[in-house]
């Protein structure tokens, strides 16, 4: 394996009534908060009382930016940038999903920041302070609550990029699987591609004698294959609810991907696809990366191979390492499929009229992949056949 450097500084508080801590966590920050959510589904559960009632008996000063997207946009972060420097906010709090928290990402950053937050989403410049974030997580699936990762939108110019620091980290994320209960079916399958979708990024890897890396991806990938169908028949499970909430978190916290770096490829097809329709971002990448598996199956069959009967089962007697792979992949789908997912870009009524704009977003930093370097008729490849 490489040489590496672990960094993770997040305290994660996981299980059922952990949301008692929020006062004592946010307390050394000061006691000006912004809490940042998305729809109104937390006010809906019941959620959104209960934060603001643990707030108020802590003695904070709330502030609110409600309406985070799915797809959060830069234009709402920087109206939580806004009420930071107009208010002197001391901490941001952020309680929903990835979304939410990667909207609170930018907006930490961008209170201490003089210029446009777009600058660290586009690498032009880079955060030299942050407000402390703190998360209340209500979504099973990005692994946001404990990483550094945030994706951001800009709706203006339909460009949608990966961006992170040291100083987006937050500082504590109190995870509680009831919090979930009320995730209605379509958004669980959401999270649980999305989860699944990190681990296979971080799988296909070009690193070497990376045996405990591969068997703790390969073993969350079970637990979670194994549970799924279950807690879509139950919803308001703890039991299912608690293990893919875990799994969501070690799924994009860093501790898979010691030693190697992952693909990420189709991560960024589908985030050039997701910034011109605006869909799900899971939607789209249960529809991109089994395109993108099969389209660099020949780049290293083995790797294919072993996940194919580590993960889903295939029997590889008397079949070639490129027949395996292909059928795990196929296996794959149909696991997507059967909980719920979609296979098509038509499936949202997508076409092939801007396929070469999606191509020309994917490009905006030259050939990109770890796994495999794709070129612009490798990403053109991949979307015509997800059409």
């Amino acid at each position: 394996m490489n040489s590496f450097s672990f960094y993770n500084p997040v305290k994660l508080i996981f299980g059922k009534g952990q949301l008692s801590t929020l006062s004592k966590e946010l307390a050394p920050f000061g006691k000006k908060v912004l809490v940042v959510y998305g729809g109104g589904s937390i006010k809906k559960s019941g959620l959104y009382d209960k934060v603001m009632a643990k707030l108020a008996e802590g003695g904070f000063e709330v502030f609110e930016l409600a309406g985070v997207e799915p797809n959060p946009r830069l234009s709402t972060a920087k109206k939580g940038i806004e009420i930071c420097k107009e208010n002197d906010v001391d901490a941001v709090l952020a309680v929903g999903g990835g979304s939410v928290i990667d909207c609170s990402k930018l907006i930490i950053a961008g209170a201490k920041y003089d210029g446009d937050p777009w600058d660290f989403v586009t690498r032009k410049a880079q955060p030299q302070d942050a407000l402390p974030l703190g998360t209340v997580l209500t979504l099973a699936a990005t692994g946001s609550e404990m990483n550094a990762g945030s994706v951001i939108t800009n709706e203006e110019t339909e460009e949608k990029y990966g961006w992170g620091s040291p100083l987006s980290f937050p500082k504590f994320s109190i995870l509680d699987p009831e919090h979930t209960f009320t995730v209605p079916a379509n958004q669980t399958v959401y999270g649980i591609v999305d989860m699944m979708s990190h681990m296979f990024e971080q799988y296909y890897n070009n690193g070497t004698n990376t045996p405990v890396q591969d068997e703790m991806i390969e073993g969350v990938l079970r637990a979670v294959i194994e549970t799924a169908p279950k807690l879509m028949e139950d919803l308001t499970s703890y039991e299912h609810r608690e293990t893919i909430l875990f799994a969501g978190t070690l799924g994009l916290n860093n501790f898979l991907q010691m030693g190697y770096n992952g693909d990420w490829a189709s991560h960024n097809i589908e985030h050039a696809v997701s910034a011109i329709y605006d869909i799900p971002h899971a939607g789209g990448l249960a529809i991109i990366f089994p395109e993108w598996m099969r389209h660099n199956v020949k780049v290293n069959p083995a790797r294919f191979a072993r996940m194919a009967t580590k993960v889903f089962g295939v029997n590889p007697e008397g079949k070639s390492d490129e027949e395996v792979a292909y059928e795990g992949i196929d296996r794959l789908v149909e696991f997507w499929t059967s909980i719920g997912a979609p296979q098509k870009l038509s499936d949202y009524e997508i076409g092939d009229d801007r396929i070469e704009d999606m191509v020309d977003k994917t490009l905006v930093y030259g050939p990109f992949g770890n796994f495999n370097k794709l070129q612009a008729e490798d990403v053109r490849s991949i979307l015509k056949a997800a059409l």
